[in-house]
Protein backbone atom coordinates (compact mmCIF):
# COMPACT_ATOMS: atom_id res chain seq x y z
CA UNK A 1 0.00 0.00 0.00
CA UNK A 2 1.19 3.54 -0.83
CA UNK A 3 2.37 5.24 2.12
CA UNK A 4 0.84 8.42 1.45
CA UNK A 5 -2.39 5.98 1.92
CA UNK A 6 -1.62 5.55 5.19
CA UNK A 7 -0.59 9.40 6.09
CA UNK A 8 -3.64 9.93 4.99
CA UNK A 9 -5.29 7.76 7.20
CA UNK A 10 -3.31 8.66 9.93
CA UNK A 11 -4.15 12.15 9.24
CA UNK A 12 -8.02 11.48 9.00
CA UNK A 13 -8.49 9.57 12.03
CA UNK A 14 -6.42 11.81 14.67
CA UNK A 15 -9.66 13.93 15.38
CA UNK A 16 -11.41 9.81 15.74
CA UNK A 17 -11.56 8.69 19.11
CA UNK A 18 -12.64 5.11 20.31
CA UNK A 19 -13.27 6.40 23.32
CA UNK A 20 -16.57 7.92 22.00
CA UNK A 21 -18.08 4.86 21.37
CA UNK A 22 -17.13 3.20 25.67
CA UNK A 23 -18.18 6.53 26.74
CA UNK A 24 -21.70 5.60 24.64
CA UNK A 25 -21.75 1.66 25.87
CA UNK A 26 -21.29 2.87 29.43
CA UNK A 27 -24.03 5.10 30.24
CA UNK A 28 -26.38 4.04 32.77
CA UNK A 29 -30.13 3.17 31.26
CA UNK A 30 -32.84 1.53 33.24
CA UNK A 31 -36.65 1.01 32.12
CA UNK A 32 -39.64 1.48 34.66
CA UNK A 33 -42.84 -0.86 33.31
CA UNK A 34 -46.23 0.39 34.13
CA UNK A 35 -49.12 -2.30 34.31
CA UNK A 36 -52.14 -2.99 35.40
CA UNK A 37 -51.72 -6.66 35.48
CA UNK A 38 -49.29 -9.40 36.53
CA UNK A 39 -50.29 -11.06 33.04
CA UNK A 40 -49.44 -7.69 31.10
CA UNK A 41 -46.10 -7.31 33.54
CA UNK A 42 -44.97 -10.75 32.02
CA UNK A 43 -45.96 -9.90 28.37
CA UNK A 44 -43.49 -6.81 28.95
CA UNK A 45 -41.01 -8.43 30.31
CA UNK A 46 -40.37 -11.16 28.05
CA UNK A 47 -40.20 -8.88 25.25
CA UNK A 48 -37.70 -6.61 26.84
CA UNK A 49 -35.75 -9.84 28.87
CA UNK A 50 -36.52 -12.82 25.88
CA UNK A 51 -36.65 -15.75 27.67
CA UNK A 52 -33.60 -17.38 25.51
CA UNK A 53 -31.27 -15.04 27.71
CA UNK A 54 -28.39 -16.76 29.84
CA UNK A 55 -28.47 -16.65 33.75
CA UNK A 56 -25.84 -14.37 33.88
CA UNK A 57 -27.39 -11.93 31.10
CA UNK A 58 -31.00 -12.21 33.27
CA UNK A 59 -29.34 -11.27 36.12
CA UNK A 60 -27.90 -8.50 34.64
CA UNK A 61 -31.10 -6.84 33.42
CA UNK A 62 -32.66 -6.62 36.93
CA UNK A 63 -30.68 -3.61 37.61
CA UNK A 64 -32.06 -2.38 34.21
CA UNK A 65 -35.67 -3.36 34.13
CA UNK A 66 -38.26 -2.71 37.44
CA UNK A 67 -41.68 -3.05 37.57
CA UNK A 68 -42.91 0.33 39.32
CA UNK A 69 -44.90 -1.73 41.67
CA UNK A 70 -41.35 -2.34 43.41
CA UNK A 71 -41.26 1.00 45.07
CA UNK A 72 -38.54 2.35 42.43
CA UNK A 73 -38.87 5.65 40.80
CA UNK A 74 -37.57 7.06 37.68
CA UNK A 75 -35.21 10.10 39.07
CA UNK A 76 -32.57 10.54 36.16
CA UNK A 77 -33.21 11.49 32.16
CA UNK A 78 -31.51 7.92 31.35
CA UNK A 79 -34.46 6.49 33.06
CA UNK A 80 -37.42 5.43 30.66
CA UNK A 81 -40.73 4.60 31.62
CA UNK A 82 -43.08 1.93 29.43
CA UNK A 83 -46.48 1.90 29.83
CA UNK A 84 -49.13 -0.94 28.83
CA UNK A 85 -51.34 -0.23 26.35
CA UNK A 86 -54.14 -3.46 25.39
CA UNK A 87 -56.36 -1.40 23.59
CA UNK A 88 -56.08 0.87 20.42
CA UNK A 89 -58.16 3.33 22.34
CA UNK A 90 -55.46 3.60 24.79
CA UNK A 91 -53.13 6.23 23.14
CA UNK A 92 -50.23 7.50 24.99
CA UNK A 93 -48.17 10.41 23.01
CA UNK A 94 -44.86 9.27 23.48
CA UNK A 95 -42.35 11.81 25.15
CA UNK A 96 -38.72 12.02 25.73
CA UNK A 97 -39.48 9.67 28.81
CA UNK A 98 -42.60 8.29 28.46
CA UNK A 99 -43.78 5.39 25.85
CA UNK A 100 -46.51 2.61 25.03
CA UNK A 101 -45.86 -0.61 24.83
CA UNK A 102 -48.64 -2.58 22.48
CA UNK A 103 -49.01 -6.32 22.77
CA UNK A 104 -49.74 -6.39 19.58
CA UNK A 105 -47.01 -4.43 18.15
CA UNK A 106 -44.11 -4.03 20.23
CA UNK A 107 -41.33 -3.10 17.93
CA UNK A 108 -43.15 0.10 17.70
CA UNK A 109 -41.66 0.74 21.02
CA UNK A 110 -38.49 0.28 20.23
CA UNK A 111 -39.09 2.77 17.12
CA UNK A 112 -40.86 5.41 19.12
CA UNK A 113 -37.80 5.00 21.64
CA UNK A 114 -35.06 5.80 19.38
CA UNK A 115 -36.98 8.25 17.52
CA UNK A 116 -36.69 9.98 20.80
CA UNK A 117 -34.22 9.88 22.74
CA UNK A 118 -31.23 8.69 20.30
CA UNK A 119 -28.79 9.51 22.73
CA UNK A 120 -29.75 6.25 24.33
CA UNK A 121 -29.53 4.29 21.52
CA UNK A 122 -26.13 2.55 22.19
CA UNK A 123 -26.96 1.69 25.79
CA UNK A 124 -30.00 0.38 25.34
CA UNK A 125 -28.44 -1.88 22.49
CA UNK A 126 -26.19 -3.02 24.92
CA UNK A 127 -28.53 -3.72 27.82
CA UNK A 128 -31.83 -4.75 26.34
CA UNK A 129 -31.81 -6.97 24.04
CA UNK A 130 -34.17 -6.52 21.41
CA UNK A 131 -32.80 -2.78 20.87
CA UNK A 132 -29.88 -4.44 19.14
CA UNK A 133 -30.49 -5.54 15.74
CA UNK A 134 -32.44 -2.01 15.11
CA UNK A 135 -30.08 0.25 16.78
CA UNK A 136 -27.14 -1.28 14.71
CA UNK A 137 -29.03 -1.35 11.67
CA UNK A 138 -29.46 2.63 12.30
CA UNK A 139 -25.96 2.91 12.34
CA UNK A 140 -25.34 1.42 9.51
CA UNK A 141 -27.76 3.28 7.03
CA UNK A 142 -26.86 6.71 9.09
CA UNK A 143 -22.93 6.16 8.46
CA UNK A 144 -23.52 4.54 4.36
CA UNK A 145 -25.04 8.12 4.11
CA UNK A 146 -22.50 10.28 5.30
CA UNK A 147 -19.96 8.38 3.04
CA UNK A 148 -22.35 9.18 0.20
CA UNK A 149 -22.57 12.79 0.75
CA UNK A 150 -18.88 13.11 1.47
CA UNK A 151 -18.41 11.47 -1.75
CA UNK A 152 -20.17 13.98 -3.44
CA UNK A 153 -18.73 16.96 -1.21
CA UNK A 154 -15.34 15.72 -3.05
CA UNK A 155 -16.77 17.21 -6.20
CA UNK A 156 -18.91 19.57 -5.01
CA UNK A 157 -16.91 21.85 -2.73
CA UNK A 158 -19.46 24.41 -2.07
CA UNK A 159 -21.06 21.86 0.34
CA UNK A 160 -18.10 20.90 2.34
CA UNK A 161 -19.34 23.44 4.73
CA UNK A 162 -22.59 21.76 5.64
CA UNK A 163 -21.38 18.26 6.53
CA UNK A 164 -21.98 17.53 10.09
CA UNK A 165 -18.92 15.02 10.36
CA UNK A 166 -17.69 15.88 14.13
CA UNK A 167 -14.50 13.71 13.41
CA UNK A 168 -13.68 15.05 10.08
CA UNK A 169 -12.16 17.97 11.40
CA UNK A 170 -9.41 20.55 9.81
CA UNK A 171 -8.16 19.91 6.16
CA UNK A 172 -9.55 16.97 4.50
CA UNK A 173 -7.04 14.44 4.13
CA UNK A 174 -8.35 12.73 1.04
CA UNK A 175 -12.00 11.21 0.28
CA UNK A 176 -10.72 7.61 0.40
CA UNK A 177 -9.21 7.58 4.03
CA UNK A 178 -11.85 10.06 5.29
CA UNK A 179 -14.46 7.14 3.94
CA UNK A 180 -12.54 4.20 5.67
CA UNK A 181 -12.10 6.14 8.62
CA UNK A 182 -15.90 6.71 8.83
CA UNK A 183 -15.98 2.92 8.58
CA UNK A 184 -13.45 2.92 11.25
CA UNK A 185 -16.12 4.48 13.34
CA UNK A 186 -19.04 2.82 12.21
CA UNK A 187 -17.19 -0.80 13.03
CA UNK A 188 -16.38 0.98 16.72
CA UNK A 189 -19.63 1.68 16.84
CA UNK A 190 -21.30 -1.35 16.06
CA UNK A 191 -19.13 -3.06 18.57
CA UNK A 192 -20.45 -0.84 21.22
CA UNK A 193 -23.84 -1.60 20.28
CA UNK A 194 -22.86 -5.54 20.67
CA UNK A 195 -20.80 -5.06 23.68
CA UNK A 196 -18.43 -6.54 22.10
CA UNK A 197 -14.59 -4.97 22.71
CA UNK A 198 -13.85 -1.49 21.13
CA UNK A 199 -10.44 -0.02 19.75
CA UNK A 200 -7.85 -0.25 17.05
CA UNK A 201 -6.35 -3.27 18.89
CA UNK A 202 -9.15 -4.82 20.32
CA UNK A 203 -10.76 -4.49 16.68
CA UNK A 204 -7.51 -4.89 14.77
CA UNK A 205 -8.66 -7.49 12.05
CA UNK A 206 -11.99 -5.89 11.40
CA UNK A 207 -9.37 -2.10 11.22
CA UNK A 208 -7.04 -4.19 8.66
CA UNK A 209 -10.31 -5.50 6.75
CA UNK A 210 -11.94 -1.97 6.20
CA UNK A 211 -8.03 -0.82 5.47
CA UNK A 212 -7.60 -3.79 2.09
CA UNK A 213 -11.60 -3.08 1.17
CA UNK A 214 -10.57 0.99 0.63
CA UNK A 215 -8.62 0.56 -2.60
CA UNK A 216 -11.16 -1.54 -4.47
CA UNK A 217 -13.40 0.81 -3.46
CA UNK A 218 -11.87 3.66 -4.68
CA UNK A 219 -10.85 2.58 -7.93
CA UNK A 220 -14.18 1.66 -9.35
CA UNK A 221 -15.53 4.88 -7.92
CA UNK A 222 -12.98 6.39 -9.87
CA UNK A 223 -13.32 4.47 -12.72
CA UNK A 224 -17.07 4.93 -13.44
CA UNK A 225 -17.14 8.49 -12.35
CA UNK A 226 -14.05 9.74 -14.97
CA UNK A 227 -16.21 7.53 -17.98
CA UNK A 228 -19.38 9.89 -17.27
CA UNK A 229 -19.01 13.49 -18.20
CA UNK A 230 -20.44 16.56 -17.06
CA UNK A 231 -20.65 14.83 -13.16
CA UNK A 232 -22.88 12.53 -14.11
CA UNK A 233 -20.20 9.95 -12.58
CA UNK A 234 -20.88 11.64 -9.21
CA UNK A 235 -24.10 9.34 -9.27
CA UNK A 236 -22.39 5.82 -9.26
CA UNK A 237 -19.26 7.13 -6.91
CA UNK A 238 -21.97 8.48 -4.33
CA UNK A 239 -23.30 5.17 -4.87
CA UNK A 240 -20.49 3.18 -4.42
CA UNK A 241 -19.43 4.57 -1.22
CA UNK A 242 -23.04 4.15 0.16
CA UNK A 243 -22.99 0.19 -1.08
CA UNK A 244 -19.61 -0.44 -0.04
CA UNK A 245 -19.74 1.11 3.52
CA UNK A 246 -23.14 -0.47 3.81
CA UNK A 247 -22.05 -4.06 3.21
CA UNK A 248 -19.45 -3.58 5.43
CA UNK A 249 -21.47 -2.49 7.96
CA UNK A 250 -23.54 -5.54 7.68
CA UNK A 251 -21.00 -8.19 7.30
CA UNK A 252 -19.80 -6.83 10.71
CA UNK A 253 -23.17 -6.36 12.50
CA UNK A 254 -23.03 -10.28 11.34
CA UNK A 255 -19.82 -11.13 12.82
CA UNK A 256 -20.47 -9.23 16.07
CA UNK A 257 -23.65 -10.96 16.59
CA UNK A 258 -22.95 -14.82 15.49
CA UNK A 259 -19.18 -15.00 15.34
CA UNK A 260 -18.61 -15.02 11.59
CA UNK A 261 -19.15 -12.35 9.31
CA UNK A 262 -20.44 -12.72 5.26
CA UNK A 263 -19.50 -15.41 2.93
CA UNK A 264 -17.99 -13.66 -0.36
CA UNK A 265 -21.57 -14.82 -1.96
CA UNK A 266 -23.08 -12.88 0.42
CA UNK A 267 -20.90 -9.82 -0.13
CA UNK A 268 -21.70 -9.72 -3.48
CA UNK A 269 -25.36 -10.17 -3.00
CA UNK A 270 -25.67 -7.34 -0.69
CA UNK A 271 -23.51 -5.35 -2.24
CA UNK A 272 -25.86 -5.57 -5.59
CA UNK A 273 -28.70 -4.86 -3.19
CA UNK A 274 -26.41 -1.64 -1.62
CA UNK A 275 -25.66 -0.34 -4.96
CA UNK A 276 -29.02 -0.33 -5.90
CA UNK A 277 -29.95 1.53 -2.46
CA UNK A 278 -26.66 3.59 -3.22
CA UNK A 279 -27.48 5.18 -6.72
CA UNK A 280 -31.69 6.00 -5.46
CA UNK A 281 -30.19 7.79 -2.24
CA UNK A 282 -27.18 9.37 -4.56
CA UNK A 283 -29.99 11.12 -6.94
CA UNK A 284 -31.72 11.95 -5.04
CA UNK A 285 -29.53 13.65 -2.90
CA UNK A 286 -27.68 15.28 -5.67
CA UNK A 287 -31.01 16.81 -6.67
CA UNK A 288 -31.49 18.41 -3.66
CA UNK A 289 -28.20 19.90 -3.71
CA UNK A 290 -28.47 21.12 -6.84
CA UNK A 291 -32.19 22.47 -6.27
CA UNK A 292 -31.00 24.59 -2.80
CA UNK A 293 -27.39 25.60 -4.48
CA UNK A 294 -27.61 25.89 -8.39
CA UNK A 295 -24.31 27.01 -8.28
CA UNK A 296 -22.56 24.63 -6.75
CA UNK A 297 -19.50 24.03 -8.74
CA UNK A 298 -19.15 20.34 -10.23
CA UNK A 299 -15.41 18.53 -10.98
Amino acid sequence: MPIQFFNNIKKAISNLDPEEARRHAERPIRLFLYADSERAYRQMEEFFAPPELSESRRAQLQHRIYRATEGFLPAERHDLEIYYEDSPHDILAPSNQVFAFRPDRPIQTIHQVLHHRRDLAIPLAVHIQPFREEVSQRIIKKVAKENALFALATALPDIVPFLSLPWAIGEFASDTALLTANQFRMAFLLAAANDRDIGYREQKAEVVSIMMGAFGWRALARELAGKIPLGGGLIPKAAIAYAGTRVVGLSLERLYRIGHAYTREERRLAYEDALQRGRTFAASLLDGIRAKNPAARIR
